[in-house]
């Protein structure tokens, strides 16, 4: 575990004892555009907490409404590209005024408070004002993904009992036009709750296909008109949105926010962990479709105030130099992305950021899974030029925000590449063992969390004893967020991946996550991905998938490097069982290395629920390679 000093101009004393009261939650609340002040900042019974009880506010209010005195509304909100060379600038005022469009175009086809809203979009700048149309209206949005089946989409309506859909008619990614509307339509075939279906054209010229249930947006609004929607006043404790996120068992689960904590936390982290100003031009590549595309892209950067930067499609379309191209011409300052998309950048070569003019940059941050220190230290000397710090964020779509990351400017401490820190303000967060006491210093544990906070999830929706089985069984008392992690002895947190993703070979407890970073150590590599099988004699034995970076090929030379790289950072009974080299992994549409479904493969079984998977075709490889390498014939899945 490596570290790096970060020279700064005050301290911090990392053993003192954060405060975790609840007057902390209250000054921060306070800084929300209230209607009506709350009565209680609390009612814990767990594991349901209801924040800020008795207060009355509006998200979209929160957002837009704020900033429409003076001249706030004349800067721009976001700067918006799109794959196919569309280009738009949204001030403050004109988000305001698409957001108003759009909730009246709602009530028009009949949603009201309390109706679930699914939104199906790609990231154009309308999604974020469909987001707060529908929370103006009182309603409850449902964010899918654009890239989820008809058949994935249509599971998640049913779930929640959806009556409406917001779409588009297409959206473009590595220069395809998907027609997302044809799977919005094929989807609600199977869904009878649904009344009507919003449909927003990209393009005059389109063709749009109409069903009983297809209401265009365009044509049921005057686009010259500004109306103006009064924003419904909510109960703090009312249901904001419902996110699904992806169970172990395959079933995805409707996680819940509340409109107050939410709310606060979201504003509140923001400003602790990315320091907000006025100069700020922040950039978070998350899609709205993921809690930090509602949190981070959409939510706590409007209550701030802050200018923002969207874009739809890849980072490697039409070159590999895009994403460099856009921080350079809009000098962006804060830029915050995944480890699972800084190792691809790192795979197509240092030339591409080297290209551009990245002085703009002051902050650089990560999400999504524990970064690798040698991604982190790439990250912070080709596109920070050493001169960025690094906040590696952990949290969860059921923590709402940050949970755990440096904080440069209220906590400017030593960085340790690799390790998300310590606890942002108010989280008590520790390590423990399977009887759930604290475990010394130094030593693996499961992370959990000790005191209920805002931001967190108020449940899963139509299934509360899920949510108590999930989230709060294992450990009496405590939210259980599923992960495995280490406090180092100077208090600091690592991350060690998920527990699930914990292989025992021959008695030790060994975190894929500890596999994977050794192997991508080495220069040949960018990515890799551990698993656990089956081992009559070990318990359990590991196999590595890794992809090589261009100019390397995958050798038995290689092979047995990796091993020596292994068996010098954990330990010779860590001996991988075998390595195979592919040119991608199976990845989550949110950049997430799905490794049940190469375990599937290696064990001959079925590999299940594919609906989240980003690129079928690397399985099919993988089982290619997988065969060929072993010289077995291939079992049937």
């Amino acid at each position: 575990m490596s570290s790096l000093t970060l020279v700064t101009s005050c301290s911090f004393n990392p053993a003192k004892k954060v405060d975790t009261s609840n007057a902390l939650w209250e000054e921060q609340a306070e800084k929300l555009p209230w209607f009506k002040h709350w009565d209680t900042t609390l009612v814990w019974n767990e594991p349901f907490a209801q924040w800020f009880v008795g207060g009355k506010l509006n998200a979209s209010h929160a957002c837009l409404d704020v900033h429409m005195n003076g001249d706030h509304k004349n800067k721009v909100a976001l700067h918006w590209e799109g794959e196919n060379g569309q280009k738009a600038s949204w001030t403050y005022e004109r988000l305001y005024q698409e957001t108003n469009r759009l909730a009246l175009a709602l009530q028009k086809i009949g949603v009201k408070k309390g109706d679930i809203v699914v939104l199906y979009l790609p990231m154009i700048p309308e999604a974020a004002a469909a987001m707060l149309a529908v929370a103006r209206l009182g309603a409850i949005h449902a964010v899918v993904f654009s890239g989820f089946s008809s058949e994935a989409l249509q599971g998640r309506i049913n779930d929640a009992q959806a009556k409406f859909v917001i779409t588009a008619t297409t959206s473009f990614r590595r220069g395809k036009n998907l027609n997302v509307q044809a799977i919005v339509d094929d989807a609600v075939k199977g869904s009878p709750s649904i009344e009507k279906v919003l449909v927003i054209a990209r393009d005059a010229s389109e063709t749009i296909t109409r069903t009983d249930k297809t209401v265009v947006y365009q044509e049921l609004v005057n686009q010259d008109e500004k109306p103006f929607v009064k924003p419904v006043e909510m109960d703090s404790t009312d249901p904001l949105f419902i996110l699904y996120t992806s169970g172990t068992t395959g079933k995805p689960k409707g996680i819940m926010h509340a409109t107050g904590g939410y709310l606060t936390y979201a504003r509140a982290t923001f400003d602790f962990v990315f320091n907000p100003d006025e100069k700020m031009v922040y950039w978070c590549t998350a899609d709205i479709g993921w809690i930090t595309g509602h949190s981070y892209v959409v939510y706590a950067p409007l209550m701030h105030g802050v200018t923002m930067v969207m874009h739809e499609g890849t980072l490697d379309y039409p070159d590999a130099g895009r994403w460099w191209d856009l921080i350079e011409r809009y000098k962006v300052t804060a830029f915050y992305t995944s480890p699972t998309a800084l190792r691809m950048c790192i795979k197509l070569g240092d030339e591409w950021p080297e290209k551009h003019d990245l002085s703009s940059l002051k902050l650089l941050g990560t999400v999504g899974e524990p970064i690798n220190p040698e991604v982190w230290q790439w990250y912070n000397r080709v596109i920070g030029k050493n001169n960025c710090p690094i906040v590696d964020t952990w949290w969860q779509t059921e923590t709402g925000g940050f949970m755990i990351s440096p904080m440069p400017k209220l906590r400017p401490i030593t960085l340790k590449p690799g390790s998300a820190t310590m606890p942002l303000p108010g989280i008590d967060a520790a390590v423990v063992d399977i009887d759930g006491n604290e475990v010394p210093r130094g030593t693996k544990g499961f992370l959990v969390i000790r005191k209920p906070w805002p931001g967190m999830t108020v449940g899963i929706l139509n299934d509360p004893e899920r949510f108590k089985e999930v989230y709060w069984s294992k450990f009496k008392g405590m939210y259980y967020p599923g992960d495995y992690a280490v406090q180092d002895a100077d208090g600091y947190f690592w991350l060690l991946g998920r527990a699930d993703e914990v292989v025992n070979v021959s008695g030790h407890r060994i975190g894929t996550i500890e596999v994977e970073s050794a192997v991508v150590e080495l220069k040949e590599f960018a990515e890799a991905a551990a698993i656990g099988v089956n081992d009559e004699l070990r318990g359990e034995s590991i196999v590595v998938f890794a992809t090589l970076k261009p100019g390397f090929e995958g050798t038995q030379e290689l092979k047995d490097k990796v091993r020596t790289k292994i068996h010098t950072s954990i330990g010779k009974f860590v001996t991988p069982k075998e390595i195979y080299f592919v040119s991608k992994l199976p990845k989550t549409r949110s950049g997430k290395i799905m490794r049940r479904l190469l375990r599937a493969v290696v064990e001959g079984k079925a590999v299940g629920d594919v609906s989240t998977l980003e690129d079928g075709a690397s399985i099919e490889e993988i089982r290619e390679v997988f065969k060929q390498v072993s010289g077995e014939v291939e079992k049937t899945v």
